[in-house]
């Protein structure tokens, strides 16, 4: 079942903006102004919620991964739960300028972490002062809390989805320089232009933000099960045709050896 309108209303999901911090180009997604307040339509919001979701699911079912970005302190840990859940990559601590466009470098980041544990593990730790050791695990930490929750993203994510477009607009940008579909949740004072897949919905409210990703949450485990099955179903009927040419194999083997004529004997 999608999100209902009533979900999304009592989450707060339809609060926008003061009306002078307003971006003309939110005007298609408000519903009406209250109290010098814009009101996002809710209606507008499932739809797109709905659009969004079915994309989420076709990402998954090709096995493809996305990327949550949420580094604003509503969104951090809910965020994080939930791409966890997916078993997704996801940032919620500060976006690293050329995370995306330079991704070799950022892929260097976390193999160092991979040496490091080398290090601890085989010995090497052991040998080094008393000061090299604290760097180290001061580094190691570093690069934990910057890029350990994308430690096993080895390629360039299929789609981005992004709380507060404007707050993560480096983020955005850089996707939309390499042509990766960017998924936002973008509220009345943000730009939706140039956002692939548009969510109007209020980016501050924690329980807003816990019920729509929630929602691309389930899309994704929804797109994984549905790969899951189609490749054992397809495995599944491979064997039984492997299976029946080895069987013919034999027969043939046995027909032409029975049809060859006994050598005689002098």
């Amino acid at each position: 079942m999608s999100v209902q309108f009533q979900e999304l209303l009592d989450a707060g999901a339809h609060f926008g903006h003061l009306r002078r911090k307003w971006n003309p180009a939110m005007a298609p997604y408000i519903f009406m102004e209250r109290n010098d307040i814009h009101i996002i339509d809710l209606h507008k919001t499932v739809a797109k919620v709905e659009e969004a979701a079915a994309a989420m699911k076709q990402i998954a079912k090709s096995g493809k991964r996305v990327l949550f970005v949420a580094t604003k302190k509503q969104a951090k840990q809910v965020v994080a739960d939930l791409a966890t859940e997916a078993g997704m990559p996801y940032i919620t601590e500060r976006w690293a300028g050329g995370m995306l466009t330079n991704f070799p470098t950022i892929r260097k980041a976390i193999k160092k972490m991979g040496a490091i544990d080398k290090m601890a593990n085989d010995g090497t730790f052991d040998a080094l002062s008393k000061r090299e050791k604290l760097q180290i695990t001061r580094q190691r930490a570093k690069l934990e809390k910057n890029l350990g929750s994308i430690a096993d993203l080895s390629r360039l994510p299929a789609a981005i989805f992004v709380v507060d477009v404007m707050k993560e607009h480096i983020a955005v940008a850089e996707a939309q320089r390499l042509g990766i579909p960017v998924f936002g949740i973008v509220d009345t004072n943000s730009n939706p232009n140039g956002i692939d897949f548009v969510i109007p919905a209020n980016d501050d409210a924690t329980k807003a933000i816990e019920v729509i990703v929630g929602e691309m949450v389930k899309a994704l485990k929804e797109g994984a099960q549905e790969r899951k099955i189609e490749r054992a179903e397809e495995e599944g009927a491979e064997q039984p045709e492997v299976k029946e040419k080895r069987t013919r194999a034999k027969k043939g083997a046995r027909a032409e050896k029975a049809e060859a004529p006994a050598e005689d004997k002098e």
